[in-house]
């Protein structure tokens, strides 16, 4: 079981970094906690904070869903940061480093940790609408090819992380993280669970031991703890497994036990379908409009580099919005989808007053600030767009 299950862990971490630092893809977009930090802003402006996506809103909700089938699953087969934590503990282990174990009671207090954590960020980041958190983030750290936008705290709450998985088991993922703790109201329904043979077990309290969430198991008849991930640990290392003392499946008397590859198939499903989701239902992350759109518009999809968050989808209007010898005139609506390289942007139009070279003029033309008294130069850069050197200058 374990075995499988790391293999698992494997290879969604290792696609995850092939798709970050090969294919240059914005691992952002598929964050789910990142669509619970954006639902505020969206309600209100129909924008996304930085370079955050809708796509965020489709992985919120397929970790929620398998939250309700497999409990908090995500944690123990998906997610890069649990992977990363779980297998530093086991190294630590073979170094000879013994993890400390934490009494139940002060596991109940430190449990409640991860609330404050997940309140502090929402607050601060729906007060702000931006992402203020992420330049501290270890997750954006590890997964964000290390940009200028990655503070020195970054690195700083990362390394406490590190070193505490050397220590402790997994603590970040038990009491610290916050997706966890959006998890925990819906993984305590959740419909799979760890069920006791009263009859079989022999009460050694193995179960206990390896149980990297620190529960009771021995404790229970049935765990429906809300921090329980389905690692199944606690089954394959039963000592009397053979006797099905410890079985893993849905509730009632009469308990069914299902295969661990039952777990894999409903996470590869639902991850499946959220990829499929953000694909067929692509909207932008990023929309401002000017004007009143006239009977007949026509659409410009552009690739741009440049437009990397909310704040550089806002500039990238200013220059469209601009009012100067290359103003675009009529009605423009321009829509972005954030993340390094080039970006999609689409920008609609009035094809009466302007035309397509005029909107990539005005795109990387430097205009005169006279307000701030400052020439501003453009950003952005339009692939396969070089006016210059097209006009032979």
């Amino acid at each position: 079981m374990q075995r499988t299950r790391r293999a698992i862990q494997a290879a969604f971490l290792a696609l995850t970094l092939i798709g970050v630092f090969v294919v240059g893809g914005n691992a952002e977009r598929w964050c789910p906690f990142g669509g619970a930090e954006a639902i505020y802003t969206y309600a209100n402006e129909g924008n996304m904070p930085c370079s955050l996506a809708v796509s965020n809103f489709f992985a919120l909700g397929g970790v929620l869903l398998m939250a309700l089938l497999l409990r908090r699953a995500f944690c123990s087969y998906i997610c890069p940061i649990g992977t990363i934590t779980e297998w530093l503990g086991k190294l630590a282990r073979r170094a000879g480093i013994k993890p400390a174990r934490v009494p139940q009671a002060l596991e109940s207090v430190l449990a409640l940790l991860k609330y404050g954590v997940l309140a502090l960020i929402l607050w601060v980041t729906w007060k702000a609408g931006e992402l203020l958190f992420r330049t501290a983030d270890p997750c954006y750290a590890l997964l964000s090819r290390h940009g200028e936008d990655i503070t020195f705290w970054a690195y700083v709450v990362s390394g406490a992380i590190v070193a505490g998985a050397l220590f402790l088991t997994v603590p970040f993922c038990r009491w610290l993280c916050p997706l966890a703790a959006l998890f925990n109201p819906l993984s305590r329904f959740g419909l799979a669970r760890v069920r006791r043979d009263l009859e079989t077990c022999s009460d050694c309290g193995h179960c206990e031991t390896v149980c990297p969430m620190n529960i009771p198991v021995s404790r229970k008849q049935e765990v429906t703890a809300a921090r329980c991930t389905s690692c199944l640990s606690c089954v394959s290392s039963c000592p009397t497994r053979r006797k099905s003392t410890l079985t893993w499946g849905p509730p009632g008397r009469t308990h069914r036990a299902w295969p661990q590859a039952a777990a894999v198939a409903v996470l590869l499903a639902i991850t499946a379908s959220v990829v499929s989701a953000a694909y067929l239902f692509p909207l932008p992350s990023f929309f401002v409009a000017r004007g009143k759109p006239p009977a007949v518009t026509e659409t410009l999809d552009l690739r741009i580099e440049g437009v990397t968050c909310r704040g550089s989808s806002s500039r990238l209007a200013s220059f469209l919005f601009r009012e100067d010898i290359f103003e675009v005139e009529g009605y423009l609506k321009v829509e972005t989808w954030p993340g390094p390289g080039h970006a999609p942007v689409r920008i609609t139009y009035d094809p009466a007053r302007a035309e397509v070279e005029a909107i990539k003029e005005a795109i990387v033309t430097p205009f005169y600030d006279e307000v701030g008294g400052f020439e501003d130069l453009s950003p952005f850069v339009i692939e396969g767009y070089a006016p210059w050197r097209d006009k032979g200058g």
